[in-house]
């Protein structure tokens, strides 16, 4: 499961960087959002690969927003300001709307990490 999920986070980053690339306005960064959590679904279960897809979507969207909330504080902008790193991890702003768009991403992966594993152990 760990080489899926690399490979996943690797394809999902690049899909995410690729979309901000070639798009823009609402599907560059409601699309953005939900690949970012889904992302973050591939890395927990690339570093706990027995966490259940539910847990792993929840965790993931746990971060998501905590990330956001944080914006709130004005934290993430000043790291951004000086970090690219910070910003592509961070964001700077608070967005209300971002927060469906994390919960469309974990629910993605949750659905694909039970779907990879039902597809294995009918193997």
């Amino acid at each position: 499961m760990r080489l899926s999920a690399a490979v996943a986070a690797l394809v999902i980053a690049g899909a995410g960087l690729g979309l901000r690339a070639v798009a823009a306005g609402d599907l560059a960064e409601y699309g953005g959002d939900a690949l970012y959590t889904l992302l973050i679904v591939a890395l927990v279960v690339l570093v706990a690969p027995r966490v259940t897809a539910q847990r792993a979507g929840a965790l993931a969207l746990a971060f998501s927003w905590g990330v956001e909330f944080l914006q709130l504080s004005g934290v993430p902008a000043e790291l951004s300001r000086h970090s690219t790193a910070a910003r592509l991890v961070l964001g700077s702003t608070f967005h209300a709307p971002d927060l469906f768009w994390y919960a469309v991403g974990a629910l993605a992966g949750g659905l694909a990490v039970a779907a990879r594993r039902a597809g294995r152990r009918r193997r």
